[in-house]
């Protein structure tokens, strides 16, 4: 078979980089960087070098898998494709097409993202469809909906290197997005103002010139304070606000009671600092808002990002080349996924159930009468587990790892009628399933990705599926046939067709146009050359909204039976549950097993030295973990990766959630530590 080398994408964080894969005799031994892709431009972060081991690891699933007891059992195609489709249609008929349950994934495809929602709106009419983006970026889509008109940043990647200031708040970008770190790092060179708001010390506050180490959960009072010093300082862009904006009188007069003390009181920052902060975002040139789930995974998610919205607007760093929001996507086709309606409340292109004429289009197209009741979000659907939701198709996500109160969870999952889970890895969700679909990783299929900077890029094949798995597009229409729909593709590219016919932002996309490097939505016909960055001359809403953020603290505070702070997040060498890279030796390597980072002076309160095991408590539940000593937490803080399946840090996570995004407040709840050895 000899030796190939196939350009594609990287099945990582939703940066999007262009990798190679090496591939000796069917078998992928190597990832290279692309020194040719726009995004990545020959760079590559460890994981992504590291992408291709766990391709052929020994553990993937190579044909479906029917529960049997405590064990499975393999079985052919020809059985498993007509069992889920008859225990679907099974629970649909005895209770309703809202029984039905759809998980649908950012690992996948665009395309198959589209087919899973068609799947499940077509043949169940139920909007019970949702994916991981309610965990990471639901308040992002919400918020900026609301006052830009377009849930997705607005700007290319590229452009933080030209940015005169660059604002990172709730990101630990030199860890969770390293190459898009790697323009941070262009513009500082080129004399940028680096400015970082976290209650850690993590990496990319080496580089800044200005690190608030705000109290967590306290976004909102620090970007109001600051808000408010730059309206009266006169600082703000008084023609932009007027000839662009609404809503000012209203934010200005809500701002008035955020005074620096008042907001300094709050956050824990100096009011001179504050600031200082302020005058610097406000009077660069160019100034850039970069952050990530620090700033969503909050019961005030949606108030946070609403706050980054207004104070970007009012100093008119929007719509412009260097400037604008960058909202960090965590997965690699989370964008992707939102983008083809794989979301409760819309179709693809973000158009809503409820609309009748939007609705209409959709039901001539597919044929079929469609509901316009917005269905339940991903938190929902595992909490009705059992009552109102029976069965669930649950396609390369692991809540049974990702999701907040995880002992709930599993609950769920065992409650549930029937339970069919489609992934690579018998994931610790896979283990509760009744049936399992063995499905394909990044290098065995084709398709589309779009990025965090809403580029589409192709995914192209370089090796076979294990065994008898089989392509994620392929089961999706098997399934969707069995189930008596006209699922008959014989492409991914004649979806991308029917995607593009369907939703006016992507029209002009098709996969002979991907070839050199991807296209950015908008891209509405066929000559459109896509679009670097949104809102040149008005909002995709026409004006935009200052939308009042309003300041709820976390739900859960320290008190005297659980005195820490518990937030969760990533690490450098794994993302997220784990799946891929810890079977990756290399990774693995570098982060052998799960810890919690707490500071010095509680370590030596708790009498806890580094490498010690500790147990963390919270009212959810309790883990075992390695204690890490170290300065990046202040004092009173605790910091866990929630990779780790021995010692999984969302079992002691708050799910309250925001009420306008439903995402769970993962970043900050209540906690005990003391060392394992003491009695409880």
């Amino acid at each position: 078979m000899g030796t190939k080398f196939t350009k594609t994408i990287c099945p990582y964080c939703g940066t999007g980089c262009g990798l190679i894969i090496k591939v000796e005799d069917g078998v992928a031994v190597a990832t290279y960087p692309d020194s040719e892709h726009p995004v990545s431009r020959g760079s590559l972060c460890i994981k992504g070098w590291s992408a291709h081991e766990f391709i052929h690891h020994p553990d993937r699933l190579t044909s479906p898998l029917l529960r049997k007891g405590d064990a499975f059992q393999e079985i052919p195609w020809d059985e498993a494709i007509p069992m889920a489709a008859g225990k679907l249609r099974e629970t649909a008929a005895k209770y309703g097409g809202d029984a039905v349950g759809g998980l649908s994934s950012a690992k996948c495809t665009n395309e198959e993202n589209y087919l899973f929602q068609k799947l499940m709106r077509m043949a169940f009419k139920t909007n019970n469809v949702d994916h991981c983006a309610r965990l990471c970026h639901a308040p992002t889509t919400v918020a900026m909906a609301q006052t830009l008109g377009s849930g997705a940043m607005t700007n290319s990647i590229s452009d933080l290197a030209g940015a005169d200031c660059i604002l990172v708040i709730g990101s630990n970008t030199a860890e969770s997005h390293p190459v898009i770190m790697g323009e941070i790092y262009k513009a500082i060179d080129g004399g940028a103002t680096l400015i970082v708001v976290d209650p850690r010390k993590t990496a990319v506050v080496q580089n800044a010139k200005i690190h608030l180490p705000i109290n967590p959960g306290t976004d909102i009072p620090l970007l109001c304070g600051m808000m408010k010093h730059i309206i009266d300082e006169g600082l703000y862009d008084k023609d932009f606000v007027k000839a662009r904006m609404e809503g000012f009188e209203e934010l200005n007069e809500f701002i008035s009671a955020w005074t620096v003390e008042k907001a300094s009181g709050e956050c824990g920052i100096n009011p001179e600092l504050i600031k200082l902060v302020a005058e610097t975002y406000a009077k660069a040139k160019e100034s850039a808002i970069v952050y990530c789930m620090g700033i969503t995974q909050h019961a005030c998610g949606t108030a946070n990002v609403l706050a980054i919205c207004d104070l970007a607007m009012l100093c008119g760093h929007v719509g412009k080349e260097y400037s604008g929001i960058y909202p960090l996507r965590g997965q690699n086709n989370v964008q992707g996924a939102c983008d083809m309606g794989a979301l409760p409340n819309v179709y693809p292109g973000y158009q809503s159930v409820s609309d009748p004429a939007i609705r209409d289009k959709f039901q001539k197209a597919w044929g079929v009468e469609l509901s316009d009741k917005p269905g339940l979000t991903v938190t929902e659907i595992i909490g009705s587990a059992g009552k109102d939701t029976r069965t669930v198709y649950i396609m390369a996500e692991n809540p049974a790892l990702s999701d907040p109160d995880v002992n709930h969870v599993l609950e769920s999952l065992k409650a549930l009628d029937f339970l069919i889970v489609h992934d690579i890895f018998l994931t610790e969700t896979a283990k509760f399933a009744h049936l399992v679909f063995p499905g394909t990783c990044f290098a065995e299929k084709s398709g589309t990705f779009t990025n965090t900077e809403r580029r589409f890029q192709l995914l192209r094949k370089a090796v076979d599926p294990p065994g008898n798995a089989k392509e994620d597009f392929t089961i999706l229409c098997l399934l969707g046939s069995a189930l008596g729909l006209d699922f008959s593709y014989n492409h991914p590219g004649e979806v991308m067709e029917e995607i593009a016919s369907l939703t006016p932002a992507y029209g002009g996309i098709r996969f002979d146009r991907l070839e050199r490097g991807g296209l950015q939505w908008p891209c509405p016909d066929s000559d459109h050359p896509g679009t670097q960055y949104l809102h040149k001359d008005r909002f995709t809403r026409g004006r935009g909204l200052f939308v009042i953020p309003e300041h709820t603290p976390p739900k859960e505070l320290p008190d005297d039976d659980y005195p820490y702070y518990l937030s969760t997040g990533r690490m450098f060498a794994h993302y997220h549950t784990g799946t891929m890279t810890r079977r990756s030796p290399f990774l693995n390597r570098e982060a052998e097993k799960a810890y919690a980072e707490i500071n010095p002076e509680d370590a030596i309160h708790l009498d806890v030295k580094d490498g010690e095991k500790i147990k963390i408590t919270t009212r959810r539940g309790s883990i075992i973990t390695t204690a890490r000593i170290t300065k990046r937490v202040s004092k009173g803080c605790i910091f866990a990766p929630f990779h780790f399946t021995e010692a999984r840090a969302n079992m002691l996570t708050n799910p309250v959630l925001d009420p306008l995004s439903k995402i769970p407040e993962f970043k900050v709840c209540a906690a005990n530590v003391k060392k394992e050895s003491q009695d409880d």
